[in-house]
């Protein structure tokens, strides 16, 4: 049950018969009359259990995009029904980000025949919707959504509340509707691609590689010109054409690189408004789609003290695809990473040499009692790579020393940044590679050192 601001003012009109006539009875009367009244509305606003709720599928969407979700009204009783309903979500959600919930005419039944009657007013708030529906028929409330979080994000609830006829109170009641909408990570870093792209393109063999070891594979012969490698001539070839030809070389195709996508305690960390796990996975995206252009294999782990998601033998068209909608649900967990097992998780995958990308913050704690001893294994059979986000705001503290609170600030900056060099410096002696920037420059950093590895056929 639920009573109106119609209510509030029936109550205050009871002080003009209380100050005709002063007296307790009077008091008593007058709120005796306004029960009454409030119970008479409330039986003759009918039940609110004639309503059948269904949901459309809401399909998913990218972070920072904007949605709808459809929520079906369907009356089932022997009266009109003339009410309210909100399609409450998680505040995450973004439910009424801009909208103006509309009510749309849906289908008839085959004993109403088609909808003769309007749909009610717009909605009285963001997932309010005011709504007429006549027996037997159907009404579709539409919702707007914009995700401010990556995830599965969740309706709550619906709650119908129908008005008595004096409109003083009525009657309210919930559902359970289920329902969710996707949000996927936004994958900003895709800007970057299109120049690395040009840069593969100039690597895999449509313009001429002149310096020997860029890649192993045999690309063509051509003829020698100044400046050409002396170490890349062919003398056989040379010999039968009476010319100076030399050998072309392009990156090597159908490599595998793994990556490993940290979602220990430390990626729950933020950098500025970026927790560190969607910076990862944004470098992560991005290293994705260039590989796959090249023609490589991607395979993903997530996980920390057990693994969450896999995503193994996607093909190139999928691959992207596979990844955002594995990556969307995933959260940080307060644990400390178990990096044998994610070790031996990436021994599964591939026992041949590869490509490992471990996408983890290069924290001194966590690293060095937990990642490097398995690390040292790991370096020994793949060609290893750290990708860590790291805080441009160390040095700018570093560089403030306007009075005794930066003085303390810059130490303190000054400090992590020495622990951070050093244990770059440790991994870097057992022959990992580590990209540490920030979480606007790691995804292009990340790819750059790819095609560095491509171009140097060090894959």
């Amino acid at each position: 049950m639920f009573v109106t601001g119609r209510f509030l003012a029936l109550v205050l009109l009871g002080a003009v018969p209380i100050v005709v006539y002063p007296d307790f009875a009077t008091v008593w009367l007058w709120a005796l009359f306004c029960l009454v009244v409030v119970v008479i509305d409330v039986v003759s606003a009918g039940p609110t259990t004639v309503v059948r709720l269904y949901r459309s599928p809401t399909p998913p969407i990218r972070l920072g995009d904007a949605t709808t979700s459809t929520l079906y009204v369907e009356n089932t009783g022997s009266r009109r029904f003339r009410g309210q309903i909100r399609d409450a979500w998680q505040p995450s959600a973004g439910a009424g980000s801009g909208a103006s919930g509309s009510n749309r005419h849906g289908a008839g039944s085959a004993a109403s025949g088609p909808n003769r009657h309007g749909a009610g007013s717009g909605a009285s708030g963001p997932s309010r919707h005011e709504v007429v529906v006549p027996t037997g028929e159907r009404r579709a409330l539409t919702t707007v959504l914009r995700p401010t979080r990556r995830g599965d994000r969740r309706a709550v609830r619906v709650t119908i509340r129908r008005a008595g006829p004096l409109g003083i109170a009525g009657r309210q009641g919930s559902q359970y509707v289920a329902g969710h909408v996707r949000a996927l990570p936004p994958f900003g870093s895709r800007k970057h691609l299109p120049s690395r792209l040009a840069r593969l393109r100039q690597l895999d063999g449509r313009s001429a590689v002149r310096i020997r070891g860029q890649g192993t594979e045999f690309d063509s012969l051509r003829d020698y010109v100044e400046g050409d490698d002396v170490r890349s001539i062919d003398w056989r070839a040379t010999a039968r054409r009476r010319s100076t030809v030399v050998r072309t070389w392009q990156p090597e195709k159908d490599r595998h690189i793994v990556i490993v996508l940290d979602t220990s305690r430390t990626s729950a960390g933020r950098v500025g408004d970026v927790p560190r796990l969607d910076a990862a996975m944004d470098a992560a995206l991005l290293l994705a789609a260039l590989a796959s252009h090249a023609g490589d294999r991607v395979d993903l782990i997530a996980g920390d003290r057990r693994v969450h998601r896999r995503v193994v033998g996607s093909g190139r068209t999928t691959l992207l695809n596979d990844l955002v909608n594995a990556m969307a649900p995933l959260e940080p967990a307060l644990l400390e990473a178990d990096w044998p097992m994610l070790g031996a998780e990436v021994a599964k995958i591939s026992r041949q040499r590869a490509l490992l990308v471990l996408l983890t913050p290069l924290e001194p704690a966590a690293v060095e009692e937990s990642l490097l001893p398995p690390l040292s294994v790991l370096a020994q059979r793949y060609r290893v790579v750290i990708g860590s986000v790291s805080d441009p705001a160390l040095p700018e503290m570093l560089d403030r020393r306007d009075d005794a609170r930066e003085i303390y600030d810059a130490a303190a900056a000054a400090r992590t940044l020495a622990l951070r060099n050093r244990t770059a410096a440790a991994v870097g002696r057992i022959g990992v590679d580590v990209v540490d920037a920030d979480p606007e420059q790691l995804p292009a950093a990340l790819a750059d050192h790819y095609l560095s590895l491509k171009a140097r056929g060090l894959l």
